[in-house]
């Protein structure tokens, strides 16, 4: 059978190959020219939502409600979307083997499938994805009021934490670190969540991990085995424990770098007419001098734009300017909703109300870095307030006295 043969293929099929595919429409192509290649039996679609609102009790997000682009406020791209557009489809399809010199991509079926530019947009592993948010519904509506573990205290098992003891589970969250998402929190903005969860009535237990699970002549779990001995009984387990970049296609035919596949600043590899983007590239973060693999939503829409923006002034003979990211996190539970922008390196600066029992906590953080203001988190921020924030972390504005900063708080960022 003869390969199919596009102009431009993006493989995977999540947040960035959406944002891609718009901007390949917006920049001008020809019916035919460009396909998406995805396992996942649906188009493209907002990747938060599972985590989140899918899994709300009342008015949870169901498809076609959070295809992309609405996460950025942008139009929805339903599957007839890429249709009109020439864009094709091809969904329920696994990718086994890349061979970049020859520029074919063969499936788990066989079929092969040529390209003259690469997209790589693969994501990672334990990304979660439509089936498994499913599963969790029906395992939610099975198990009313009953016990639910969550093993992992990142920013998945936070949210689903939340959004399990929202369905009115008995929630237990389990994660070896010393507090809650550890990557990016201080001890000091830690201690304001984990308070807040035990106030909601979610039980936190740290220092330790999962071991074991026991389950019934059913298969069911029924309880979790702890390394410090305890044993948790559980009707319903979810392991959020983070994933690695899928970059396995690719071995010993790409530069590496940082666990991801390296790019320059247009998200162009060690191969021509090879790209990669999202939570797979590892970039030069023009910001801080250093090459840095983000995963993070906010960076799969926007690096995936850069690549098609490069490709497209490649075609056209122009220049474009090279990516000039500012890491930027956030996540929402219960009431709560916090932003982070910058780095999360130097001495922090806590200020503003971090009590957890607070009617309507609102607080933040300063990282200092050289005597730098390098990185800013804010929880219970307006979006006026969220800016400022962003702004004073791409400033890195001078600071003399971190107490005169505590002080402050939020009102140093009215001087920029």
């Amino acid at each position: 059978m003869a390969a199919k043969h596009f102009k431009y293929i993006i493989l995977g099929g999540g947040v960035a190959a959406g944002y891609a595919a718009r901007e390949f429409a917006k920049l001008g192509i020809n019916p035919g020219e460009l396909a998406i290649i995805s396992k996942e039996a649906v188009a493209p679609y907002e990747r938060p939502a599972l985590s989140k609102g899918y899994l709300f009790p009342q008015g949870a997000a169901r498809l076609p409600g959070f295809h992309v682009c609405v996460g950025s406020g942008g139009e929805r791209l339903l599957p007839q979307w890429y249709s009109e557009k020439g864009i094709e489809l091809i969904l329920g399809t696994e990718i086994v083997k890349a061979q970049l010199a020859s520029k074919t991509l063969t499936s788990a079926a066989a079929t092969k499938f040529t390209y003259d530019n690469l997209i790589i947009a693969t994501g990672s592993t334990v990304r979660q994805e439509i089936d498994d948010a499913d599963e969790i519904v029906a395992a939610i509506k099975e198990k009313k009021n009953g016990k639910a573990v969550i093993v992992g205290g990142g920013y998945i098992g936070l949210e689903l934490g939340a959004a399990l003891k929202l369905n009115d589970l008995d929630v237990t969250m389990v994660y070896p670190e010393p507090w809650c998402l550890p990557r990016l929190f201080t001890d000091g903005i830690a201690a304001f969540y984990e308070g807040y969860y035990a106030i909601k009535g979610i039980k936190i237990i740290k220092g330790t991990v999962a071991v074991g699970f026991d389950s019934n002549a059913d298969g069911n779990v029924t309880a979790v085995k702890l390394k410090d001995g305890r044993v948790l009984d559980a009707d319903i387990v979810v392991v959020g424990v983070g994933g690695r970049p899928l970059t396995t296609l690719f071995k010993d035919q790409l530069d590496t770098e940082k666990g991801g596949i390296k790019t320059d600043g247009f998200f162009r590899t060690s191969i021509p007419g090879v790209y990669a983007v999202g939570d797979v590239a590892t970039f030069p973060l023009k910001l801080y001098n250093e090459l840095r693999r983000v995963e993070h939503v906010d960076h799969s829409r926007k690096s995936a734009e850069q690549a098609v923006k490069a490709i497209k002034a490649i075609e056209g003979g122009q220049a474009i300017e090279e990516y000039d990211y500012l890491p930027f996190f956030y996540s929402r539970a219960f009431n709560l909703s916090w932003q982070f922008y910058g780095d999360n390196m130097g001495d922090a600066v806590l200020f503003g109300d971090a009590d957890p029992a607070s009617t309507k906590p609102k607080f933040g953080t300063y990282w200092i870095k050289d005597g730098k203001v390098v990185g800013a988190f804010l929880e219970g921020g307006s979006p006026e307030e969220n800016n400022a924030i962003a702004k004073l972390a791409r400033l890195q504005p001078h600071v003399a006295d971190l107490e005169e900063l505590r002080k402050e708080g939020l009102s140093f960022t009215s001087k920029f």
